[in-house]
């Protein structure tokens, strides 16, 4: 029972805080306010968008554009996750490697994705190979960063303990290095699947020709404003749960890191 009460103590607020958005969309579209710079006179209202939502529901583009966008973000991300903790696992605990390796990877961090679209394209023979390129990037520099962080941020009280108790370098680093880093790890993962969305919709509305940028771009192109925001939502939607199932996953590889209350 108090279990229940908790959760429903958790999310009756979200949810009435997503209702208060519904609303104040449905009010601003159908009363087409005009507040200075901003207006929603062309802003469809919500019916309008979830009959477009159920149309494309039962469209068989659905899955084209679903399958396509979800097999560049897992290339893209995999390598990524793979490189970026490779890496900053390596950065982290090598000075000669912080002093080779992160100097480059400083100067093209800041460089947005769009930038590297060009580039890209002039790389990769097929726009796939592009755009799974430009999610990659996007998804790289967080992963990395964060797993360095994590790195440098492990007590070096520990290290040192396990050190006097004659624990060899291998064994030092699977046993105290990389638990003390994994929650960093896994923030920079989640940080990193957001940005890799975003990254892959500016990619697939460049290049692409299916994929949920594409068709949102297209929606746009087309003037069908209500298929806009049924691409912006499933954007959204997908790279939250994509990024809570990183964060699940983690709590469950890190029991460690739950409260006591939470681990029976």
């Amino acid at each position: 029972m108090a279990r229940a009460r908790a959760l429903i103590t958790r999310l009756l607020p979200q949810a009435l805080s997503l209702l208060a958005c519904l609303l104040l969309w449905h009010w601003a579209s159908t009363q087409r306010v005009h507040l200075g710079l901003v207006t929603f006179a062309n802003v469809p209202p919500p019916a309008e968008v979830l009959q477009s939502a159920w149309d494309l529901l039962h469209s068989p583009r659905l899955v084209q554009h679903l399958s396509s966008s979800l097999g560049r973000i897992a290339l893209g991300f995999a390598l990524a996750a793979v490189l970026g903790v490779g890496l900053g696992l390596v950065i982290g605990r090598s000075r000669w490697a912080q002093l080779s390796l992160l100097p480059p990877l400083e100067v093209a961090r800041p460089i947005p994705a769009v930038a590297w679209i060009p580039l890209a394209i002039l790389m990769f023979p097929s726009s796939e190979g592009s755009m799974i390129f430009i999610t990659f990037v996007g998804a790289l520099f967080p992963i990395l960063l964060n797993t360095i962080h994590g790195v440098e941020g492990v007590d070096a009280r520990l290290i040192a303990s396990a050190r006097s108790l004659g624990t060899g370098r291998f064994a030092l680093f699977t046993q105290v290095v990389l638990p003390g880093a994994a929650p960093s790890i896994v923030t920079g993962l989640s940080i990193g699947m957001g940005t890799c969305w975003f990254c892959l919709v500016t990619a697939e509305m460049i290049s692409g020709q299916y994929g949920i940028g594409y068709y949102t771009w297209e929606s746009y192109t087309v003037q069908n404003y209500a298929n806009i925001i049924v691409g912006m939502l499933l954007i959204g939607v997908l790279g939250m749960g994509s990024s809570v199932l990183i964060r699940r996953t983690g709590q469950w590889l890190m029991p460690w890191q739950q409260p006591v209350e939470q681990r029976t």
